[in-house]
């Protein structure tokens, strides 16, 4: 079992019809995980409801099931998983009575000391209904001495070390807490007095919540019937380095978020530009690979003068490559999900921006397709570094021996992939091209090996499933 996930997280505090809108906020954020969703609510009478499953957000929730979900506060998590970790007792949000009373959680992220943590609260007789790294942080609330409910959430997450934005939902409040690092998003809003909190700004867009500000990478927020307060996880210590994950405005973001201070769009259009000037090439279009290749593509045909054109259409109701669990299953969608447009493509000069090149197959697949459909030359360009090595971080690159760039240099992918050309941003034009934030504020590690926080164990958090206890309540 693989403990790494990214996801999406959604919490709203006292709102008529909570669970509506928490189940929008999820369909926001449907592009984060794919694989299962799940929405926790609770009611002024104490009581939680709860209502989870595998499969799509339109395809889990109706009006049936969320008028079960009464109250007006909600949290809801969408999620996909690494192979192996595709089981219904991992669903979030995870759901819990403990000595602090019942407690609901969402959890974006990976911990990398969960191995650890894991077999310590084992051993002192834990019992786990999962093998999602969350349910340890629920373990530690359950067993910490600390009566005020804060102080027990803000002890547990000073024993756990990695990537999380979380929002947990108790008896009457709502907490959201962001690792000190930073590395994934997750921001403030308000609506209509109620205050909303999401991985992305695109969830409080679609209900029409108004941005207030981002969680602050180390900081925890209480929302109750009394207002919102603050907290810092730890109080004593000078701030630490952040290490935001560059791969949210890579790729993984929408493209009408805005992701640590900056909207993700035109950060994806300045990483064309820079890759245009890096790597110019004669050539008679600018295409995309859709869709998280569509504003590079625009910001490189902006900045080398050559035309933009659509030369491959995308079906929708297919999921995203990249985070499909199974490579049979990934193999079949490249073939689905995105076709040529001949007429565009015929007899032409091709220049084709897509957003990364992670085992290389698909981009393989691509290139083939786009010479079948007649163009006379395909001349790819990648708007991110070659990744070289995993991310423990919570992005679901496989491990170094499966990423093309760890064991080839540029000109063997080329081949490999059936590329005229091909050029590849450098991690400086990268970070260079986020105007905001300095470039020693990013985690680089899939590009460069060199991770922000120590990786223990070398990554490898797998568990045998005869290590669990299953226990159904």
């Amino acid at each position: 079992m693989s403990w790494k996930d990214e996801c999406g997280v959604f919490g709203v505090f006292q709102a008529p019809e909570a669970a509506q809108l928490c189940y929008l906020g999820l369909y926001a954020l449907q592009h984060r995980g794919q694989e299962s969703a799940g929405i926790v609510s609770f009611d002024r009478e104490g009581q939680f409801y709860v209502v989870k499953e595998t499969g799509l957000v339109s395809e889990i929730f109706n009006d049936n099931n969320l008028k079960y979900l009464a109250g007006e506060s909600a949290i809801g998590h969408v999620r996909y998983s690494t192979s192996g970790g595709s089981t219904k007792f991992n669903i979030q949000p995870l759901y819990s009575k403990t000595s602090k009373g019942k407690i609901a959680l969402a959890h974006n992220g990976n911990l990398t000391n969960a191995y650890y943590l894991y077999h310590q609260l084992k051993n002192e007789g834990a019992i786990f209904q999962s093998t999602s790294d969350s349910e340890i942080v629920l373990h530690l609330i359950a067993r910490s001495r600390q009566e005020d409910v804060v102080e027990a959430v803000a002890e547990s997450l000073r024993q756990i070390e990695g990537a999380y934005s979380m929002v947990i939902l108790g008896e009457g409040y709502m907490l959201a807490a962001r690792d000190p690092q930073g590395f994934r998003p997750l921001v403030l809003g308000l609506f209509e007095g109620a205050y909303v909190v999401a991985s992305e700004t695109c969830a409080l867009d679609l209900i029409g919540a108004d941005y207030v500000r981002e969680i602050e990478a180390g900081e925890m927020v209480k929302i109750d019937a009394s207002g919102i307060q603050s907290s810092r996880i730890f109080p004593n210590d000078l701030p630490q380095k952040k290490a935001y994950c560059v791969f949210e405005h890579i790729y993984f973001a929408r493209p009408d978020s805005v992701v640590f201070g900056e909207h993700v769009h035109d950060v994806r259009k300045e990483f064309g530009r820079v890759l245009a000037r890096e790597h110019p090439i004669s050539a008679d279009l600018v295409m995309a690979i859709p869709d998280s290749g569509n504003s590079a593509a625009l910001g490189y045909a902006e900045e080398s003068g050559i035309r933009f054109d659509f030369g491959m259409t995308r079906n929708h109701y297919v999921g995203r490559t990249f985070i499909q669990p199974s490579q049979n299953i990934r193999n079949f969608s490249v073939k689905v999900k995105l076709n040529p447009i001949k007429n565009v493509l015929k007899d032409r000069r091709v220049i084709v921006v897509d957003d990364s090149i992670v085992r290389g197959t698909t981009s393989r697949e691509r290139v083939t397709a786009i010479r079948k459909a007649g163009a006379k030359e395909v001349h790819v360009r990648i708007s991110c570094p070659p990744i070289t090595d995993p991310c423990y971080f919570g992005i679901d690159t496989p491990q170094k021996d499966k990423l093309i760039g760890s064991s080839r240099n540029v000109e063997e992918i080329k081949n490999y992939i059936g590329a005229d050309s091909l050029g590849f941003l450098s991690i400086s034009g990268m970070l260079d091209a986020i105007k905001s934030i300095q470039p020693d504020h990013f985690c680089t590690g899939c590009f460069t090996g060199k991770y922000p926080i120590e990786v223990k164990d070398n990554g490898k958090f797998s568990i045998d499933q005869q290590d669990f206890n299953y226990y159904i309540a």
